[in-house]
């Protein structure tokens, strides 16, 4: 029988130790009030990157500002795990084409951005899966893990911006990645700082 902590063990992510699921549904039998807390952990994971994204700086010559957007996006998905991750930012993307000015700047439906949006969907999915592998529970590991989440955002956000913009794969790189390296690297250091952290209280309070 296994001594380990919830909080000490792989498999877990942090929304699942701060908001354990209760017996029966850890046996696999459904229970109305985990979902019922899944649905409002969706929810805040969507209003959590909504509210990041008017945090705003405005770039010289590109059509994508600098935001706590992305950052949001990859701490949702690594706290709620892959599937809540994605789920989060498929609420964000879905009701901001519907009309929500919950995009960067207040902005909604699919401006020339928008691919970032759609590469934020994956990258929650990616990084929670790595969360639920340990990728958030050290320094370097978490580094890694953010790393691995802005490369996959930048992979789709990059070529829909080349082409909704109507720039080469030089321009868009330089109006829509470059500028935004080191913004990234401090993210990440963020992030390196934070995540750990937390594992390491709720490890101490399990």
């Amino acid at each position: 029988m296994s001594t380990a902590s919830p909080a000490a063990s792989t498999g877990s992510v942090l929304a699942d130790v701060v908001f354990p699921a209760r017996s029966a549904r850890a046996a696999g039998l459904p229970d109305r009030r985990d979902l019922a807390r899944d649905a409002v952990l969706v929810l805040g994971g969507a209003a959590l990157t909504g509210l990041a994204a008017q945090l705003s700086v405005p770039v010289p010559g590109s059509p994508v500002p600098v935001t706590g957007q992305t950052f949001a996006a990859l701490l949702v998905g690594t706290s709620l795990g892959a599937g809540r991750g994605f789920a989060s930012l498929l609420l964000y993307a879905l009701a901001g084409m519907a009309g929500m000015p919950w995009f960067a700047e207040g902005s909604s439906g699919t401006a020339p951005s928008f691919g970032y949006v759609l590469g934020m969907m994956l990258a929650a999915t990616v990084v929670g899966a790595l969360a639920r592998r340990g990728g958030d529970r050290g320094a370097l590991r978490t580094a890694g893990t953010m790393a691995v989440g802005s490369a996959i955002i930048y992979a789709v956000g990059v070529p829909y911006l080349a082409l909704a913009a109507d720039l080469s794969l030089s321009q868009a790189v330089a109006a829509g990645l470059t500028p935004f390296l080191l913004g990234d690297a401090l993210k990440a250091a963020l992030a390196m700082g934070a995540l750990p952290a937390a594992w390491k209280l709720l490890g101490r309070r399990g």
